[in-house]
């Protein structure tokens, strides 16, 4: 189901298998509500889906917050737009009765959702952040109280450098998040060793 009813333009999938946290899917530049759509299926068979598009656009592509250039952020937006989103998702669990979700987020996805962490640490039960990099300066608030985060990182990615995906680890583990960081041999696309991994992850959070 498509709708605009909330702050989002999103596609949400009600649950069809009990026991599993709900799935908010965050795309990458250029995607929208139905990108990882199929790899939300793919992770979490039977999980309800909520999977927003980001309200930024970057040469006609969405995006969930500005950048200024390639890896250079406008942290004002940023910190904007994460808020949005978490009261986005409050609104969304109070209209479909959905439980915290675990944020799934690729890329411009996974540094809103890394955002969001940092600044509304109860709006997610867990994460998983792939291909992540920091997205803000400011430390994280702190009360993520042991929720579990999985990084998956590229050794050869050409837009997060180690250093920097080594950052958000350490950052969201100093605000209380339990944190698996993992770095795989391949570049910034995803590949089935990131699947593999992150159905496992989202496995032990059923």
């Amino acid at each position: 189901m498509t709708t605009t009813a909330l702050s989002f333009v999103h596609r949400f999938e009600p649950a069809t298998a009990p026991g599993r946290p709900p799935l908010l899917l965050l795309h990458g530049t250029g995607g929208d509500e139905d990108d990882l759509l199929p790899l939300g299926r793919m992770l979490a068979p039977g999980a309800a889906l909520l999977s927003p598009r980001g309200k930024v656009s970057e040469g006609g592509m969405p995006r969930f917050f500005r950048r200024l250039a390639e890896g250079v952020f406008d942290h004002d937006d940023v910190r904007a737009r994460a808020d949005e989103l978490a009261d986005f998702v409050a609104a969304a669990r109070a209209a479909h009765g959905l439980a915290a979700p675990v944020a799934v987020g690729f890329s411009n996805g996974a540094n809103v959702a890394a955002a969001v962490m940092m600044r509304r640490p109860d709006t997610f039960a867990g994460a998983v952040l792939l291909r992540a990099m920091v997205p803000l300066p400011e430390p994280a608030a702190g009360g993520l109280d042991g929720r579990r985060v999985l990084i998956l990182s590229g050794s050869a990615d050409p837009i997060v450098p180690a250093a920097n995906a080594a950052a958000l680890a350490a950052l969201l583990a100093a605000g209380g998040a339990a944190v698996d960081h993992r770095t795989l041999p391949t570049g910034h696309g995803l590949t089935q060793g990131d699947v593999a991994l992150a159905r496992t992850f989202l496995d032990t959070l059923s």
